[in-house]
């Protein structure tokens, strides 16, 4: 075999391809791996949006705001006194640069370990032949390999917002989102999802005065309605404003920065002058670029890639996943189908159950939640009960300082079966990892609720909303 010729050729590096390779590889396949990503300097930076400019840079510097904002707001309650407290934009920065540059050169080392070739450039594809698919790699140089399967993991792009396009200087993606120099007096969102509210909370946190706008007139309805109620409490309490059910118009960015006119609720015509404004308004799927037509690979109106359940193409040995198909765009959910797309090409039997993927919003107060929520289940008609506890009732949490939230249990009124759990308070990105075991698993709301956990933890609010379910909790 070539050095050219491999048996997988895996297009993008992000969380759903490079574990895809990895996987792959272990599996015995000859595999390669394409990435387009650079750093700095012009080198490989693998591992996608999630990494580079995604879930790792933004939760370093949610953990940056959070110390700061202790530091400022809650030492004073433990006895520790800050003076003269000071902000290092430019530092905060770096080290989530630094946090990224690990993520990137980690996945550099799991290339070497599990043998994965790797081609630093942009993939596409060229046309298909007895040998597989001709796939092109655009870099430092121009080279071509062949595969006779082939995984598309291009991921997604920002949406930008029409009329608006980014500039990453004024109006900003998440990439500029991350990368702002000094913090903005203020800061306005269009887009109240995960990535929107993420970003509000640093800017928030670090001394902006930021506003949100939100299209919709419900506040994260995705999520259970009770907690998204909770968490709009929470976060308005902490003087995020929030501006449901309003109409967006003319944005304009100019040397001063930007100027947005909307109109309200009540239809009224509103504007508002920002230093900075960050757009969240979704994703796309990613496939400019990949010309896709050249082998006859089928997009659906969307751009994105369209595949059955098990993510196999219309093109018998292309496979894609992650947020370039159907499904939520969570880089959890393009792992586990990268694995379980090389587990079916060696021909086992890989499975994603979409109905246990973990949905996670790291802000403070973080949101989790995993299966149905309380409005799915009415509008199904399907007979449930509740079961709810307040961390204001749990001893780690009173001695955390942080007892702002619960957590929510929904099981089958008849069988106990659990169909959805559903969390907002301390540090809730952890405990869902239990709810998800358990809906696996097929477990009552009883089996958690006769599960001992550990003395004195957060975890105890999951034992007590099951124990809730049946109307019987200890301590509330």
């Amino acid at each position: 075999m070539s050095d050219k010729q491999f048996d997988v050729v895996v297009i993008g590096g992000g969380p759903g391809g490079y574990v895809a390779a990895i996987r792959a590889a272990q599996l015995g396949f000859n595999v390669a791996c394409i990435d387009e990503w650079k750093n700095a300097k012009g080198g490989p930076a693998l591992g996608g949006t999630c990494t580079n400019i995604g879930c790792i840079p933004s939760k370093a510097l949610l953990q940056s705001s959070e110390h700061y904002e202790h530091a400022g707001h809650s030492f004073a309650d433990h006895g520790i006194k800050v003076e003269g407290l000071g902000l290092d934009v430019a530092k905060m920065l770096s080290r989530k640069d630094t946090v990224v540059k690990q993520n990137n050169d980690g996945i550099v080392y799991l290339f070497k370990k599990n043998k994965v070739a790797f081609f630093h450039g942009r993939g596409s594809f060229v046309k298909a032949s007895d040998a597989g698919y001709e796939i092109k790699v655009e870099g430092a140089a121009e080279e071509s390999i062949t595969a006779k399967q082939v995984i598309v993991a291009t991921g997604s792009n920002a949406r930008p917002l029409p009329g608006a396009p980014f500039d990453e200087e004024n109006i900003l993606s998440n990439d500029g989102a991350l990368r702002i120099g000094a913090v903005p007096k203020k800061l306005a969102l269009i887009g109240s999802g995960v990535i929107g509210l993420e970003m509000g909370s640093v800017w928030r946190r670090l001394g902006a005065e930021v506003t949100v706008l939100e299209a919709l007139p419900t506040f994260l309805g995705a999520v259970d309605e009770q907690i998204a109620k909770e968490a709009l409490k929470a976060f308005t309490k902490q003087n995020l404003k929030i501006e449901l059910g309003v109409k967006v118009g003319e944005v304009k960015s100019g040397k001063k920065g930007v100027s947005i006119a909307y109109t309200d609720a009540k239809g009224g015509a509103q504007s508002l002058e920002v230093d900075k404004l960050i757009v969240s308004i979704g994703r796309v799927p990613n496939t400019i670029g990949l010309n896709a037509e050249a082998v006859g690979l089928k997009l659906d109106e969307r751009g994105a890639i369209e595949v059955d359940e098990e993510c196999r193409t219309n093109l018998p040995g292309v496979w894609a996943i992650g947020d370039v198909v159907r499904g939520p765009m969570l880089a959890h959910k393009a792992e586990e189908e990268g694995v379980a797309v090389a587990e079916r090409m060696a021909g086992q039997h890989g499975h994603v159950n979409f109905n246990t993927i973990p949905w996670v919003i790291y802000t403070s107060p973080e949101i989790a939640w995993v299966g149905q929520t309380e409005q799915q289940l009415k509008a199904s008609g399907r007979a449930y009960k509740a079961g709810t506890f307040p961390f204001l009732a749990n001893g780690r949490a009173r001695a955390l300082g942080d007892t702002t939230g619960m957590v929510k249990f929904l099981a089958d009124a008849a069988t106990d079966e659990i169909l959805g759990v559903h969390m907002v308070g301390p540090m809730v990105s952890e405990l869902i990892s239990e709810a998800v075991v358990a809906m696996e698993f097929k477990a009552s709301a009883e089996d958690i609720a006769r599960i001992c956990h550990a003395h004195p933890s957060l975890s105890e609010a999951t034992k007590e909303a099951a124990l809730a379910v049946d109307k019987r909790t200890l301590n509330f």
